[in-house]
């Protein structure tokens, strides 16, 4: 059978693209399992309500302006189910949780964290516009999932 020059070039060139992908894909599936995620932040999940910022969670005033939200998920439930903050400043929101899996999406915005026992997800928001933002567990949490709301306030700039 022949194959014509600039076939038998376009078979080659695919050929060595697939292997060039394959091989991008194995040497990022080797090189992520050796080197887990870093800067992951662990709490004890049975002492959350005893010591620590989740102890009492709520809102912390930097000196620059910028706030800091420590967040507890439990059942049903965010502790603290209601949080006021100033608009146009960073607002950093840090989220665990001491027994189950929970998400936690404030809606309208692009913050929508899986919130695991034990550990504490991140992120960091500005609110431009002052109104009230519907905080979901967007994670099946149990039988009273559909009851687990909160809300940030945001309030007019300072």
């Amino acid at each position: 059978m022949q194959v014509d020059r600039y076939e038998r070039l376009w078979m080659w060139a695919a050929t060595a693209m697939l292997a060039v992908f394959i091989g991008a894909i194995v040497v990022t599936a080797v090189a992520g399992s050796n080197h887990p995620p870093s800067h992951t932040e662990v709490v004890n999940p049975d002492t959350l309500g005893v010591r620590g910022e989740f102890a009492t969670p709520g809102v912390t005033v930097h000196p620059d302006g910028s706030r800091t939200v420590a967040i507890r998920a439990e059942f049903y439930v965010f502790r603290p189910e209601r949080v006021h903050v100033p608009a146009g400043v960073p607002v950093t929101f840090r989220v665990t949780s001491p027994d189950v899996l929970h998400g936690f999406q404030i809606v309208g915005t692009n913050v929508n964290l899986t919130v695991a026992p034990g550990y504490v997800s991140q992120a960091t928001v500005t609110f431009e516009t002052p109104g009230e933002y519907l905080i979901v567990c967007n994670e099946y949490c149990g039988l009273g999932h559909h009851l687990m709301q909160g809300s940030v306030i945001v309030g007019a700039p300072r």
